[in-house]
C-alpha cells in the first residue's frame, strides 16, 4: 500500500451525474491510463463515499472520491510462449517472419504478445546493448506491417549489425501496394522526415527541419487505381515508407494515418498495411559473409493482389 500522504480526494460536481467511475477519474487523472485506473478500483484502492466500488458505477453528484494509487510494476520483457516463423538461426543472429499485428518490443501500454516476448521464451537471452525492454532488438517494423526482422543474439552481434544499419549497408526490400497508378516507372523520393506538429502520432515530409531521407521505389504492376511496388529505404526513419509515398499522393493501402480509405469498395477487408518487408541483405556479424534473407508475401496479401487481376481482367 501507498503512504497515507499519497491519497487523492475527489469530488464529483452534479454535472458529472450519470458518468461511469473510472471514466471520470480517467478525465481527473489523465497521466493513468483508463485500464490502470480500472485495476485500482477492483482493488480497492478507490473509495466513493467510503466504500468500495465498480469500475461501472455510474456517479449521481456529490460524492467524494478517494483513490489510493499504486506504483505500476516494474516493466520489463518476460518469456511468453508464442508461436514464431524462424526463417535462419545460429549462435549469432536470428531472422523472424513477423506477422502484421505484432509489436516488436515491449514498452509503455505494452506488456506481453510481443516479438521479444516470444524470442525469449523460445531462446532464453539475448543481446543486451538495447536495454531490457528491447533485448536484441537492432531495428524494428510497424506493429501493422509483417516481414523479415534480424535480432542478435549476443551483444557483439548486435553491435556489428547496428553499425551495418548505421552505414546503410544493410539491404532492405519491402513491396507495398499505394493507392492510384504511379506514372513512371522507377523513382526516388528525397525529403526530409520529422514530426507531425499536429498529429504527433505520427510523421511528414512537410517540415523544413526533418531527418534527410530517400526511398526508391520500382513499379512491379499496375491495377485500375493501384499500384504493386518494390520499396528500397535508403535511410531508416520513423515510418518512412508510409510517409514518403503519402508525401507524393500515393498512400500505402489500409493505412487510413497516411490518407488511405479505411475500405475499398467491393475488397476484402485489409486490417493491416500493405507493406511487407520482403528481403534482407546483410554481412554476418561474425563470419563477414553476405546472407540474404526472404520472407514469402502473405496470404492475405495476396489474395488481394488475385482479386485485383480478376477485377482488372474482367474489366
Amino acid at each position: 500500500m501507498q503512504p497515507e500522504d499519497s491519497r487523492i480526494t475527489l469530488s464529483a460536481p452534479a454535472s458529472r451525474a450519470g458518468v461511469r467511475l473510472d471514466k471520470f477519474l480517467h478525465e481527473e487523472l489523465p497521466e493513468t491510463s483508463r485500464a490502470r485506473i480500472q485495476e485500482w478500483i477492483r482493488a480497492g484502492r478507490v473509495r466513493v463515499n467510503g466504500r468500495v466500488s465498480e469500475p461501472s458505477y455510474r456517479l449521481k453528484g456529490g460524492e467524494i472520491i478517494e483513490v489510493e494509487p499504486a506504483a505500476p510494476p516494474p516493466l520489463r520483457a518476460e518469456p511468453e510462449p508464442i508461436p514464431l516463423n524462424v526463417l535462419y538461426e545460429d549462435e549469432h543472429v536470428i531472422a523472424v517472419d513477423k506477422p502484421a499485428g505484432m509489436v516488436v518490443h515491449v514498452g509503455a501500454g505494452r506488456r506481453s504478445g510481443t516479438l521479444v516476448n516470444a524470442l525469449l521464451a523460445r531462446y532464453g537471452s539475448l543481446s543486451g546493448a538495447g536495454g531490457e525492454l528491447r533485448p536484441g532488438i537492432v531495428h524494428r517494423l510497424d506493429r501493422l506491417t509483417s516481414g523479415v526482422i534480424l535480432v542478435a543474439r549476443n551483444d557483439l552481434a548486435h553491435q556489428r549489425l547496428a553499425a551495418q544499419f548505421a552505414a546503410r549497408q544493410i539491404e532492405k526490400v519491402y513491396l507495398a501496394l499505394v493507392h492510384r497508378e504511379l506514372k513512371e516507372d522507377h523513382g526516388v523520393i528525397e525529403a526530409p522526415i520529422g514530426r507531425d506538429p499536429v498529429r504527433r502520432t505520427r510523421m511528414t515530409a512537410r517540415v523544413r527541419q526533418g531527418r534527410a531521407a530517400t526511398t526508391e521505389y520500382r513499379v512491379l504492376r499496375r491495377f485500375p487505381g493501384f499500384t504493386y511496388l518494390e520499396v528500397r529505404p535508403r535511410t531508416g526513419r520513423t515510418h518512412q515508407i508510409r510517409t514518403h509515398l503519402a508525401s507524393i499522393g500515393h498512400p500505402v493501402v489500409g493505412d487510413p494515418a497516411y490518407g488511405a480509405p479505411r475500405r475499398v469498395e467491393g475488397m476484402p477487408p485489409l486490417e493491416r498495411y500493405f507493406l511487407h518487408a520482403h528481403r534482407i541483405g546483410f554481412a554476418h556479424p561474425a563470419t563477414g559473409e553476405w546472407l540474404v534473407i526472404e520472407s514469402p508475401l502473405p496470404a492475405e496479401l495476396r489474395a488481394w493482389l488475385e482479386e485485383l487481376e480478376v477485377r482488372r481482367e474482367s474489366a
